[in-house]
């Protein structure tokens, strides 16, 4: 149940914004780290604090994959499935892992008998996270965790059911997934500047540009040129010739009639 320290930041988030409604990613994600999931009572709540439908706020919370509607384990694991990331592994990465974990796509581990300390996954596929240079990756908690083989994935997951410090290759120490929806609603961790926010693959257009001495072009270069408006121009006055060329033989046409 959502309680009033939840109703009052979902009142705070909407106050930070000149229209109330653009705060609503923000508060579907606080709605999530509470709840673990979208549920309907927090579509209500943010309809009423927004002043709009339940219909408008569960057509973003369905449109968005970001937004669960079902329960979300301690860890959510990614795995990138697109082209690149499933030549290079990422399918194979993934039917290991629903083999090792014994789940399909999007469902969860289960809680450990007896209440135990085991942490619960919940394994995902993902179309693509925007990591290319680091193929296959996969993602825990939406940080990522680069360049996985089929043994690192499944010592990856041991580890996070084990309750282990996790940390991502380019990212700070592995939170839960309700303390990372906190963050995505705008309550930092103090975690942002942990870890490499950049690898050598991402930067090797840079060491090329710099060993090359390549140059972006000044501001002002940036604008049309010359070249650019004499275009422009021989566009405009062939359209403007075919345009009288047309009203003339129209005209032509009713004087014959």
């Amino acid at each position: 149940m959502i309680g009033e320290k939840t109703r009052s930041e979902l009142m705070e988030i909407a106050g930070r914004y000149p229209q109330a409604r653009s705060g609503l990613l923000p508060m579907l994600h606080l709605v999530q780290s509470v709840e673990g999931q979208v549920t309907s009572e927090g579509i209500e709540l943010c309809a009423e604090i927004l002043d709009i439908s339940a219909a408008e706020v569960s057509g973003v919370a369905t449109f968005y994959t970001m937004y669960k509607r079902r329960p979300v384990g301690d860890y959510h694991v990614g795995v990138c499935t697109n082209t690149l990331c499933a030549i290079m592994g990422g399918d194979l990465i993934f039917e290991r892992l629903k083999e090792h974990l014994d789940i399909g796509n999007d469902e969860t581990t289960p809680v450990s008998p007896g209440g135990g300390a085991g942490k619960t996954v919940t394994l995902e596929h993902i179309e693509c996270n925007a990591a290319c240079d680091y193929a296959p990756v996969m993602m825990v908690n939406w940080e990522f965790m680069d360049n996985q083989t089929p043994q690192s994935a499944t010592q990856l997951v041991d580890d996070l059911r084990a309750g282990k410090e996790v940390t991502s290759t380019r990212g700070p120490r592995i939170c839960t997934w309700r303390e990372a929806e906190r963050v995505l609603a705008g309550y930092p961790d103090d975690r942002a500047d942990e870890g490499p926010s950049a690898g050598h693959a991402s930067l090797v257009g840079l060491k090329i540009a710099r060993e090359q001495q390549w140059t972006a072009p000044p501001v002002e270069a940036s604008g049309p040129t010359e070249g650019d408006m004499a275009a422009e121009q021989a566009v405009e006055q062939a359209d403007t010739a075919r345009a009288e060329s047309e009203t003339k033989v129209q005209e032509g046409t009713e004087g014959d009639k």
